[in-house]
């Protein structure tokens, strides 16, 4: 079993920052295939950025560029930074975990996930 808990959720202005952690317990977040999705009002849940077993990441193409993910093996956390924030963005964010990367923007692909925490962009 692998717990997730994010934090760092907020509010900014567009054009601004964020950065979310995701501590992971139960497991090491490097052996599995660690994953950040968004779900808005109304809307699917969608992947956002994934890092695979390799630390190799993927991200989708509209945060491409703007968002980092990454992880800390001596903390093990998973991490989003976000940059250049718009209010599309706006979302709840939630951290995932799965065995394997076949399908790394796919919610089908994971099987532990956090509670989310919500982002909020202004414009």
């Amino acid at each position: 079993q692998v717990q997730l808990v994010e934090s760092g959720g907020g509010s900014v202005q567009g054009g601004g920052s964020l950065s979310l952690s995701c501590a992971v317990s139960g497991n090491t977040a490097s052996r599995y295939c660690m994953a950040w999705f968004r779900q808005a009002p109304g809307k699917e849940r969608e992947g956002v950025a994934v890092i695979s077993l390799t630390g190799r990441p993927t991200y989708a193409d509209d945060v491409a560029g703007r968002f980092t993910i990454s992880i800390d093996n001596a903390k093990n956390a998973l991490y989003l930074q976000m940059n250049t924030l718009k209010p599309e963005d706006t979302a709840v964010y939630y951290c995932a975990a799965g065995a394997w990367c076949f399908s790394p923007l796919r919610s089908s692909n994971y099987n532990y996930w956090g509670q989310g925490t919500q982002v909020t962009v202004s414009s």
